[in-house]
């Protein structure tokens, strides 16, 4: 079966959606998902299915509605898929804590990156279906605005690599 990895946007972030993961990883067995693992307390959740990308995004956000009474985004990678975001990251020398993959449901448009606002120090490189931004003074103070980012969610490549790690250890028999 496939191993997929589900990112949620806005939980438990700055005092919003709060989410306990034990909550997500019951919603995700109730779901049919099996060897679900979660991966800190902001919405990765790693877990095989038979089901297709577009289908375990539709059960998830449908779950997470029910719960929170509001819409929660989901993104979902295959494994395959995320291990080749963290391959193809283009900033491989900046610090991981630094460099962030913002995952999208499609491409970004080809002009995303002349269309930022706010940008410094930052870089910016388009992926697949991610934006890769490297924060080069760190997040704290950036002003960065990335069209599209709205309706994605970000995972710095830290976190990218444990989900990869994570995933290739669900697919171990």
């Amino acid at each position: 079966m496939p191993i997929y990895i589900a990112l949620l946007r806005a939980v438990n972030v700055g005092g919003t959606g709060k989410l306990p993961m034990t909550e997500l990883t019951s919603m995700c067995e109730k779901a049919g998902f099996t060897k679900v693992k979660t991966y800190i307390a902001s919405g990765n959740v790693v877990f095989d299915s038979g089901a297709s990308e577009a289908q375990v995004k539709a059960a998830l956000e449908k779950a997470l509605l029910a719960y929170a009474g509001r819409p929660v985004l989901v993104l979902v990678r295959s494994a395959e898929e995320m291990a080749a975001v963290l391959a193809a990251n283009p900033f491989p020398k900046a610090p991981p804590n630094r460099t962030v993959a913002i995952f999208m449901d499609r491409a970004p448009a080809p002009d995303t990156a002349d269309k930022v606002s706010g940008q410094k120090s930052e870089e910016l490189a388009l992926g697949k279906r991610e934006v890769y931004v490297h924060y080069g003074d760190g997040m704290a103070d950036s002003k960065l605005k990335v069209p599209g980012a709205e309706v994605g969610t970000a995972r710095n490549m830290n976190t990218v690599a444990k989900l990869v790690a994570m995933a290739a250890a669900a697919a171990t028999p």
